[in-house]
């Protein structure tokens, strides 16, 4: 399962974040990969517009994690700072997966997708040229994305690649 999609603008990398934001359940964990500077932070912005956090979204680059309170609580991390997997495992991120009543996006998942659980979602935002434009690959592991995934099409279809 892949979509591919482009985002011209930030305001429509916010866009795609907001429409993710309503397939979200409880205890979804989401990869973000790719470049410094692609929009990691810019999607999880538009993640909690649509989840209705009214507050300001900021990279916890330096906090490691920041926790917002909406619909779904929405837990935000960046493990770029983090050299070893155990440091991430301090930081409890285990513990955050486990209690099922949020969602988890990490920043530079990547680094630690053998600790999210076997059913996640995989964001891979690239930044193709000199322009804002972004590229977004979306990536869906496991039966609950699965059983999410037609609908996932559909409403990031604005920004689909046609083949």
């Amino acid at each position: 399962m892949l979509i591919d999609l482009r985002a011209p603008t930030p305001q429509d990398t916010n866009g795609i974040g907001r429409e993710l934001a309503g397939l979200l359940r409880p205890g979804d964990a989401v990869a973000l990969t790719g470049e410094l500077g692609a929009g990691k932070t810019t999607l999880v912005q538009g993640v909690a517009l649509g989840l209705g956090f009214e507050g300001h979204v900021v990279s916890p680059t330096f906090t490691l994690v920041r926790e917002y309170r909406a619909r779904l609580t929405l837990i935000h991390v960046d493990v770029y700072r983090l050299e070893r997997v155990q440091d991430v495992i301090d930081l409890g991120l285990d513990d955050e997966l486990g209690e099922g009543d949020a969602v988890v996006f990490v920043e530079w998942g990547d680094a630690v997708e053998g600790l999210l659980p076997e059913d996640h979602l995989v964001v891979e935002l690239t930044v193709p040229g000199a322009s804002e434009e972004r590229r977004l690959l979306i990536r869906g592991l496991g039966e609950p994305w699965a059983a999410r995934w037609e609908r996932l099409e559909q409403v990031t279809e604005p920004w689909a690649v046609v083949a």
